[in-house]
């Protein structure tokens, strides 16, 4: 229970990659974080690339981050749709803002671009948004997992074991 007492916000929308949402958010709870999910809408059911569900706990409005520890953010094709939410946005620089732990995998780079985070951070992600990350001041590193202070970022499902090492390491640090 090496995490008891942290909260974490886990972001979710329709055609989130099903193990790069819900491996985290059970590895964590493993270790005791409570962590609970924002979407759209509260109470919402989402539904994975491959089928696996997830209700949302809150709506991304009714957050207010600074009661989150960490914040996580899957891959999928989800992130370009919570790309577009002001509030998630908001959340992702709270969390900069305050260097609490950010997690990003696969696509959900995409959100940490919109957010305006990543200039001069060291990340990585799947190779197809390599540009993007780049080309938002981002170094990009191919690497199962990237930690730049308290930015941790990995690339795919194969990563994940790496990438929640790391992760959870970082939360403990906080």
């Amino acid at each position: 229970m090496r995490l008891k007492g942290k909260k974490v916000i886990s972001l979710v929308h329709h055609d989130f990659e099903d193990l790069e949402l819900w491996y985290p958010i059970l590895r964590l709870r493993e270790e005791g974080a409570i962590v609970e999910l924002a979407g759209e809408k509260a109470g919402e059911t989402y539904i994975g690339k491959y089928g696996v569900p997830a209700d949302a706990d809150f709506a991304f409005g009714d957050v207010d981050a600074s009661q989150y520890d960490a914040i996580l953010v899957p891959g999928g094709w989800a992130p370009d749709k919570l790309r577009r939410f002001p509030e998630v946005l908001e959340m992702v620089q709270h969390m900069e803002q305050e260097k609490k732990p950010i997690g990003q995998i696969c696509h959900a780079g995409w959100v940490l671009v919109s957010a305006k985070v990543l200039n001069g951070k060291k990340v990585t992600t799947t190779p197809g948004i390599k540009d993007d990350m780049e080309n938002a001041g981002a170094e990009w590193i191919d690497e199962p997992v990237v930690v730049d202070g308290h930015l941790v970022s990995s690339r795919r499902p194969p990563d994940l074991p790496d990438y929640m090492r790391e992760f959870i390491a970082v939360l403990e640090g906080k």
